[in-house]
């Protein structure tokens, strides 16, 4: 009888730990939606950030379409379980106060046309922020979470 109720709980315990340990990582799941929309918004926003040379106002159309996809995947992954930090990276992209890709858009719109340099450099830092999502999306892992922490973290 003290056999069985050791394996009775050493089993319950068991079952404790495994239950515990899943709900402590509070992370979302690889979403392959997210992933694919993350994607195609990496290659429109390179596209756009090429043409800032040429005026803002010859490319407003695609840039608010750009925006109403940004908006559309950010509004998904803000419903997504346990998912704040995809969804506070997309808050900071998409804040035109920032210097990242809506303040990008949000400085083009402003001076009408931008230097090549200024494009350049921009671009670079933009499209590795949007790499930074890919990859957390893709992983899921402690060294990708860290690095998007640290970029919005340096970015409130």
């Amino acid at each position: 009888m003290k056999h069985l109720k050791l394996r009775h709980l050493t089993f319950l315990i068991a079952v404790s730990f495994v239950i515990t340990s899943c709900t402590s990582t509070k992370t979302a799941l690889f979403d392959h939606y997210s992933y694919q929309k993350t994607t195609e918004i990496k290659v429109e926003t390179s596209k756009l950030m090429s043409q800032a040379s040429t005026p803002y106002t010859s490319n407003k159309e695609a840039i608010e379409v750009l925006f109403l996809n940004i908006e559309k995947l950010t509004e998904y992954e803000k419903s997504k379980p346990n998912n704040e930090i995809t969804f506070a990276m997309w808050k900071i992209l998409n804040d035109k106060e920032k210097n990242l890709l809506a303040g990008f858009f949000q400085r083009w719109k402003t001076k009408e046309v931008l230097s090549p340099t200024f494009i350049e450099e921009s671009k670079k830092q933009v499209l590795e922020a949007v790499d930074l999502l890919i990859q957390y999306e893709i992983k899921k892992d402690k060294e990708s979470k860290d690095a998007l922490w640290d970029l919005i973290n340096s970015n409130t």
